[in-house]
């Protein structure tokens, strides 16, 4: 069954006078409208070169404020019962390994098994000089934190030495409770280390943002083929999907318009599909509005 995600704004204007306690508001609101997981994006701090974006140019100065993605699941799963959180993308590299694996274990925890997390290296330098981890270390950094979170999910005491990450006869407690733990999914591009990444330790894979539906769909192929080589079942490896914004009679973005795209990305393999809503709508008072269309959208493409 392919699944609804859609992508809250977790910064900019939608939270006028700082009302982002409303972030809630939006999660109540996706959940009645069925959607299936929510996610948000990551930055821990921001730097004065927004032009070092390497996906266009950034929508936002650097002195927007952005919600902890962490926190902020933690606010919205206690006032939602059945949607799931995901991130796209925590940076997790920026958080050390230990303290990582107890907070989303403790997440999953109080959600009652609501958790997946999305990870990746992020492309901005100056998070990481202001976090305190060297740049040229966030790949290594990102491996090693995945399989030390796996780690401390599993069997106690737990014991685990990498290049950056090392520790012996260790208990993290409580662990999260879905079995095998919280659900992985690696962001970016098929570079070697990547696919290895994924291929090792991930249970889905997130494209780099506006990739075509022929490049996600090749991606799928190399994706599927590494996995049957590695002795690893594709099947429940999640994939995703990001609709564009399409236009629609009024020449303004439409959701009706724009998830006219879930098949074909379907086709090339997304076993979700993502819709960010910061694409379609900025205004609180129309957010309702907004998720009954998509609600609606959603049910004409038969896909439960």
């Amino acid at each position: 069954m392919t699944t609804l995600s859609v992508t809250l704004p977790s910064f900019g204007p939608i939270y006028r006078d700082n009302n982002f306690h409303q972030i809630a508001d939006l999660a109540q609101m996706a959940e009645q409208a069925g959607v299936d997981r929510i996610m948000l994006t990551d930055h821990v701090v921001m730097g004065q070169h927004t032009e070092n974006y390497p996906y266009g140019p950034f929508p936002f100065p650097p002195e927007t404020a952005w919600l902890e993605p962490l926190a902020s699941i933690a606010h919205m799963a206690a006032v939602t019962e059945r949607v799931r959180f995901s991130t796209k993308i925590l940076i997790a590299p920026l958080r050390p390994a230990a303290v990582l694996a107890k907070t989303l274990a403790t997440m999953d925890v109080l959600s009652q098994g609501r958790l997946e997390v999305g990870v990746g290296t992020g492309w901005q330098r100056e998070e990481y000089e202001a976090a305190g981890v060297p740049w040229n270390q966030r790949g290594q950094r990102l491996t090693d934190s995945i399989a030390a979170c796996k780690a401390l999910w599993g069997d106690s005491p737990a014991s685990f030495h990498s290049t950056t990450v090392n520790f012996d006869d260790i208990w993290c407690e409580p662990k999260p409770a879905q079995p095998g733990g919280i659900p992985i999914w690696v962001a970016g591009a098929l570079h070697p280390n990547n696919l290895a990444r994924l291929v090792e330790h991930a249970d889905g894979w997130i494209p780099p943002p506006y990739g075509t539906v022929e490049e996600v769909a090749d991606g799928v192929g190399r994706l599927r083929e590494a996995l049957g080589a590695a002795g690893r079942s594709t099947n429940g490896f999640g994939v995703q999907g990001d609709i564009d914004a399409v236009a629609g009679n009024d020449d303004r973005p439409s959701i009706q318009a724009s998830m006219g795209a879930a098949a074909d990305w379907i086709d090339a393999g997304a076993t979700t599909i993502n819709v960010v809503m910061s694409l379609f709508c900025w205004r609180m008072d129309r957010a309702q509005g907004w998720f009954d269309d998509l609600a609606q959208s959603w049910e004409s493409l038969g896909l439960r």
